[in-house]
């Protein structure tokens, strides 16, 4: 069982105060068996500062930027990418490497494929959350675990709905807040790693159907894209729940069994220090 007290400091144990990400990848798997590899990314200003990183691979094809981050997620590998990578406008405006011009913001590309009208497309593009364009050159990614990323703008961790609520329910456990989250449709990164980077929020989507096609999401996953300090706080306080006996997986207790025996275990009086 996971142990209700964390023992380590996740995040300052280095003189820079880097965080520890193979202990912290280390208690976020134990504690919800992830299937698949948490990643980082990062914008850097310069194409020089991007090429920089240990063991950095660039594409040699055109790409999506779900298929880069896929090659990070799903294969291990650490990317770089500037625009000139990218299959189109859609995929660079959202991290701000192409610019969110007029003739992007008409949203022409998208009427009638996603959506009935010009009209209906443009609407879209302006609801997206995208990173302002100019500030930067180049993004990577790479496997928190790697520690190349020192440290990633945001953090990228796929899940099961499962999964997805009790990381959630442990951010929630001190300092409670309300997460509201928007579905853009298509281009659902905007909702997640276009949503991190410009606000420094944790930011959950559905992934669309360009991140399942192109990016390998599986059927049943989920994605949070969050800076990095909110993750050893949901780790920290997915501990205190499972105390209470509230961990994944999550038992199925039967739909006409008596629920009193069964909500017993969390609810019931008990010291929990």
């Amino acid at each position: 069982m996971p142990e209700p007290v964390a023992q380590k400091n996740l995040t300052n144990s280095s003189p820079n105060g880097q965080f520890e990400w193979p202990t912290i990848i280390d208690e976020l798997n134990h504690l919800l068996r992830l299937r698949t590899t948490p990643i980082g990314m990062k914008l850097f200003a310069t194409v020089e500062e991007m090429e920089a990183i240990p063991k950095i691979r660039r594409p040699k094809s055109i790409h999506t930027t779900d298929q880069i981050v896929a090659q990070a997620a799903r294969l291990g590998w650490t990317v770089g990418i500037t625009a000139k990578d990218l299959v189109g406008a859609q995929c660079g405006a959202v991290i701000g490497l192409h610019p969110q011009n007029e003739e992007w913001l008409s949203g022409k590309a998208m009427a009638g494929v996603w959506f009935s009208t010009l009209e209906d497309s443009a609407a879209h593009q302006r609801a997206m959350d995208t990173v302002p364009y100019g500030r930067y050159a180049a993004m990577a990614v790479a496997p928190l675990a790697s520690g190349r990323l020192t440290p990633p703008d945001i953090c990228l961790i796929y899940a099961t709905p499962g999964q997805m609520i009790l990381f959630i329910n442990g951010l929630q456990w001190t300092g409670y807040r309300k997460f509201n989250w928007g579905v853009v449709g298509e281009s659902a990164c905007a909702d997640s790693w276009g949503r991190a980077l410009r606000t420094r929020e944790p930011s959950l989507s559905i992934p669309c159907y360009a991140e399942r096609r192109y990016g390998g999401v599986l059927d049943d996953e989920l994605l949070l894209a969050t800076p990095p300090e909110f993750v050893p706080k949901a780790i920290e306080g997915m501990k205190r729940l499972a105390a209470n006996g509230l961990r994944y997986p999550i038992p199925q207790y039967g739909i006409q069994s008596d629920a009193r025996a069964g909500l017993s275990v969390s609810y019931g009086s008990r010291d929990k220090s």
